[in-house]
């Protein structure tokens, strides 16, 4: 069964690593640029799955499209 439905990141559950991308792209208020980037780069759409797995493992390709500097923890 496949079911298809749009939602926003602020409403996307994540887990595991992808929560804390997540959090960065809402702290620096990049939600809709976020969401305009995941439409361009996946037309066709993508799962649950795809989706928390980007964030989880793109998070430094998503944050450089996205104009977000990470702090340095040194």
């Amino acid at each position: 069964m496949k079911i298809i439905s749009d939602i926003t990141l602020r409403d996307f559950q994540t887990w595991a690593g992808a929560t804390e991308t997540k959090d960065k792209i809402l702290e620096e208020n990049k939600g809709e640029e976020f969401e305009s980037l995941v439409d361009e780069m996946f037309p066709e759409g993508l799962t649950d799955t795809q989706l928390n797995d980007y964030l989880w493992f793109d998070e430094e390709s998503i944050y450089e499209s996205l104009g977000i500097v990470e702090e340095s923890t040194e």
